[in-house]
């Protein structure tokens, strides 16, 4: 999460309308903040809590420019950005670890950080985490602050969600409203640890079934939600749900053998390219979880998307052995096959780098499959699979 840093010691607004009319705060700064003013409050509210705030209109042309200048620095880090609003965006850095040499996300958050300076002028705060929620909460611990050491980046790692939100109260979490909060409060649960010390039956009684179940994923740092870019199609995927849950590894690799040869298939048949490979399973408990690489060049061979996506699937299957209800393949970060009319000329060393011979194998396939149907050529283990 990447958010535009508040600046200056004038208690100010940048407001949605005029200091008479009935619009909102926009933005507030810290020095309005400690008299309880925040974002999207009325602005009547506001100048109660402030009157000595001034009130500043959106400068709506500038601000759209300038929005456009950070999102262009963030795309050249992260293959997937998507917005958030015009001053906040959400990025997708998985399976970039190649590209930036392992360096610590910290580090690479910080070169962002710079870059954004340097080029547009503003300075942002960035939260790193596993999923959205976290790197919400995360933006706002990195955002320096009058009392605070914060620099500008503030990363949770990987299993550290639990111990984060043990420092916020219900308040500061996204999404539970202030009627929310009251009941909440009325139950006695005021902090992420008031809920901590209650089970689900017991939230349950109290909440009702749907507002138990979300409350206890959100102090957990329970949230599915992907970073989606919008527009036009950004990758091509494919995926399998299962009629009885698949336990053994062997048949969860043979379905995404066939996942990978059909998205590979179409990803040529559309002179496409992709850089980034990811696989997704959801649980028997509906759990969604998913892995993805980014690679440093752009791929279309079956060879090189399988290979990535079995490590994936590989650690997904570490990460939590249970058996498993859907399987998904998606390929994206796509651009034009600069190659597809051409073969390299050379064989790479890297293992993970095309060769002449992947691709010419590849077109080959796809033609017989253009003459005799998507099973008039199938990889082995499929081959197999049919037959039995």
């Amino acid at each position: 999460m990447v958010d535009p840093e508040g600046a200056g010691k004038t208690p100010l607004l940048i407001v949605g309308g005029t200091r008479e009319s009935r619009g909102v705060v926009c933005s507030a700064s810290y020095e309005t903040r400690k008299f309880g003013v925040r974002s999207a409050m009325p602005i009547a509210t506001a100048l109660r809590l402030c009157p000595d705030a001034m009130c500043v209109p959106v400068p709506g042309k500038a601000c759209g420019a300038k929005s456009r200048e950070i999102r262009a620095v963030l795309e050249r880090f992260a293959p997937k950005v998507a917005g958030a609003s015009i001053d906040e965006w959400y990025m997708d850095l998985s399976g970039t670890e190649g590209v930036y040499h392992h360096e610590p996300i910290a580090d690479t958050a910080h070169r962002m950080r710079e870059a954004v300076k340097r080029e547009t002028g503003l300075s942002v705060s960035i939260g790193g985490g596993t999923n959205k929620l976290i790197a919400k909460l995360a933006v706002e611990r990195a955002k320096p602050k009058p009392g605070t050491n914060a620099d500008g980046v503030h990363i949770v790692p990987p299993g550290g969600e639990q111990a984060f939100l043990l420092t916020f109260t219900l308040a500061e979490i996204p999404l539970v409203g202030p009627k929310f909060q009251e009941r909440l409060a009325a139950l006695g649960m005021k902090t992420v640890p008031d809920v901590l010390r209650h089970d689900v039956p017991t939230l349950t009684r109290w909440l009702g079934e749907r507002e138990a179940h979300w409350l206890w994923q959100r102090v957990h740092g329970v949230s599915d939600s992907e970073v989606e870019t919008g527009g036009d199609a950004k990758s091509i995927s494919r995926d399998e749900t299962f009629p009885q849950d698949l336990r053994d590894d062997r048949d969860l690799q043979r379905e995404l053998l066939a996942l990978v040869t059909r998205a590979a298939f179409d990803l040529r048949g559309d002179g496409l390219a992709a850089r980034t490979i990811t696989v997704r399973i959801r649980d028997m408990d509906f759990r969604n979880r998913s892995a993805q690489r980014t690679l440093l060049e752009p791929v279309v061979s079956d060879r090189i998307i399988l290979r990535v996506a079995r490590e994936l699937l590989a650690k997904l299957r570490v990460a939590r052995r249970v058996p498993a209800r859907l399987i998904g393949v998606a390929l994206s970060s796509l651009a034009q096959d600069p190659k597809a009319d051409q073969l390299t000329l050379f064989a790479a060393a890297d293992p993970l780098s095309e060769t002449d011979r992947d691709r010419a194998l590849a077109r080959t396939v796809d033609r017989v499959r253009e003459r005799f149907g998507s099973k008039g050529i199938l990889p082995a283990a499929l081959t197999r699979n049919e037959t039995h």
